[in-house]
């Protein structure tokens, strides 16, 4: 792979429990496990962080591939839900992902066309892909 742009971020405090930031200082959150997980939720958490990253990204892929296309992308929208679990076969825990996409100038055909590019191109997809389930569904929701 040939690198064209690196992110950095620093995560300190105690686990879920603290503060993440980038080095650049546009982001700079403070970090708590959520109230399902026994947290006082006064905080953001990966999960929400992975969930905005994988909408944002995969829009961006659809958005591109919409443009190449010469599809009309207008009032697209990705809702991205990060589903954090424990795994049944090890002790550890695990994540799963339904992105629901909104093409409501496309007819269906051509929406899942594109919705399946995007999914080969996205850096989100390719980087979870065979390491855990991501569900695509496309949905009828205005931006």
């Amino acid at each position: 792979m040939k690198t064209l742009y690196t992110a950095e971020a620093l995560a300190s405090g105690e686990g879920r429990d603290g503060n993440a930031r980038t080095k650049d200082g546009k982001l700079d959150v403070a970090l708590a496990s959520p109230v399902e997980l026994g947290g006082n939720g006064q905080g953001t958490n990966p999960e929400q962080l992975f969930a905005a990253g994988y909408a944002a990204c995969f829009h961006s892929a659809l958005r591109l591939v919409g443009r190449k296309e010469r599809a009309d992308v207008s009032d697209s929208a990705v809702a991205a839900k990060i589903h954090f679990g424990a795994l049944t076969d090890t002790e550890g825990y695990g994540l799963a992902a339904e992105l629901e996409i909104a093409l409501p100038a496309l007819d269906r055909e051509t929406a899942e066309a594109l919705m399946a590019k995007a999914h080969r191109i996205c850096p989100y997809s390719n980087a979870t892909r065979g390491n855990m389930n991501v569900d695509l569904k496309l949905v009828e929701f205005a931006a």
